[in-house]
């Protein structure tokens, strides 16, 4: 007997969702088979044996949330070896390879029949199984989305023989409407049928309480403290509008620009780039973003990675294709975790700001608000007209003390109000510097 864990996805990975099981007790399975679905900041990953065995007993119902390197099941190997290690091995994911080919022997057949049915491009396709491997669910994540899988499910619907009429065929939950239900009586079918309408109201709760869990454990376990500061954005504003002139570029917006500037000075001051994590100080040696983004599934928080070395358009370029990913519920896990600080842009709903709560195990999140126009003294005492947005600085006061959050943040400024250091190189981190202020 051997105890099968919840799997450590990433490194700051501390609990996970189990949202399905794919083997029951009693019944043997393969090496290479998937023994159950986890998911961690709303990417689902499915996990595979590495071994043959046997599940003895399921101790982790479908639905349930438990910590990384707890038991979610109990499992007698046919050959009375420990799989412990074994399955703690299998539960890292293997990302497919950039040349893999897909569609052909090595995926799954379900996979490839679906590919088929719905012409898509495999390529496009990324595989959760061994070795990059094309799953059945890695198709249906493509044509389906979450809710219209879990309407299906629970209808007994084969979605392979539904059509979407979402983008490039997705399936959606109203295209459920017109599929078969499941022949029986009819009050069988009666309740078929109120279980269309009611599940609308659970859905978002069920978001919800995954992020209610969130909030409230950065609330009590974080020790938050928050610093303001507005930054004159005519220069900022000029320099977008600019930019988004020419032809052929994907548009920059405010969040472009904002991400641009976190990565710089993240870079410049390595001493800010840092989590807290299980009694440790972690130091990361890129600049990640994580940019918070609304979508119908709830809040999702995918991630620039090293937005500090990159261009300005290719930030743009990787957030733009991160947010369409997010809200089609396409994120892959290499899309997000990690980084010391997110992002959380209110300024398109006219919010003048907001002091948002730190994703756990990140240090900071910074709220932006909306531009607005004002009147401020010059020199003279002269009113003199301005645009500014309002920047809130949420921190981690664990790792982060107010001086060295006060000199980030007004770095951050300095870098928006003369915006033309977006378009040059990331700077040297200035240790120096940083020792000189932080003495004070």
């Amino acid at each position: 007997m051997a105890d099968l864990l919840m799997p450590k996805l990433g490194l700051t990975m501390t609990e996970g969702l189990l949202i399905e099981w794919r083997v029951k007790p009693g019944r043997p399975f393969a090496a290479g088979d998937v023994l159950f679905i986890v998911e961690t900041e709303k990417v689902a990953t499915e996990i595979e044996a590495e071994r043959d065995g046997t599940v003895a007993k399921i101790l982790v119902q479908t639905g349930e949330t438990v910590a990384v390197g707890s038991p979610v099941a109990v499992l007698a190997d046919a050959k009375g070896d420990d799989s412990r290690k074994g399955q703690e091995r299998a539960a890292v994911p293997v990302a497919a390879a950039p040349d893999s080919v897909s569609g052909t022997s090595r995926d799954a057949p379900s996979a490839r029949k679906l590919i088929a049915e719905h012409s898509l491009d495999s390529s496009e396709i990324q595989g959760t199984g061994r070795g990059g491997r094309i799953t059945k669910v890695d198709v249906l994540r493509v044509i389906a989305t979450p809710y219209a899988r879990k309407l299906a499910a629970s209808r007994g619907i084969d979605l392979a023989a539904v059509k979407g009429t979402g983008p490039a065929g997705r399936i959606k939950a109203a295209d459920l409407g017109a599929a078969a239900t499941p022949s029986g009586t009819g009050a069988s079918m009666t309740r078929a049928s109120t279980t269309v309408s009611t599940p609308v109201e659970s859905v978002p709760a069920a978001a919800r309480l995954a992020t209610a869990r969130r909030v409230s454990a950065a609330k009590r376990d974080i020790p938050h403290f928050t610093l303001s500061d507005e930054v004159e954005t005519g220069g900022l504003s000029a320099l977008r509008a600019q930019l988004n002139t020419e032809p052929g570029r994907t548009r920059i917006s405010v969040t472009h620009l904002m991400i641009a500037a976190l990565g710089r000075v993240l870079t410049a001051m390595p001493d800010v780039n840092r989590i807290w994590c299980d009694e440790k100080i972690l130091a990361f040696s890129t600049a990640d973003i994580g940019m918070v983004t609304e979508t119908p599934q709830g809040l999702r928080i995918p991630v620039v990675r090293d937005a500090g070395r990159l261009t300005l358009d290719e930030v743009a370029t990787q957030a733009t294709a991160l947010a369409h990913r997010s809200r089609d519920n396409t994120l892959a896990a290499g899309d997000v975790g990690g980084g010391a600080i997110a992002i959380s842009n209110v300024g398109m709903f006219g919010v003048t700001s907001i002091s948002p709560i730190i994703n756990p195990p990140q240090a900071m999140i910074l709220g932006v608000g909306a531009e607005r126009a004002l009147f401020r003294p010059d020199a003279h005492g002269a009113p003199v007209a301005r645009r500014e947005i309002v920047l809130t600085l949420a921190c981690d006061h664990r790792i982060i003390d107010g001086a060295l959050a006060a000199r980030f943040l007004h770095t951050v400024v300095e870098t928006l109000e003369a915006p033309y250091r977006l378009l040059r190189a990331a700077p040297a981190a200035n240790a120096t510097t940083e020792r000189a202020w932080t003495s004070h």
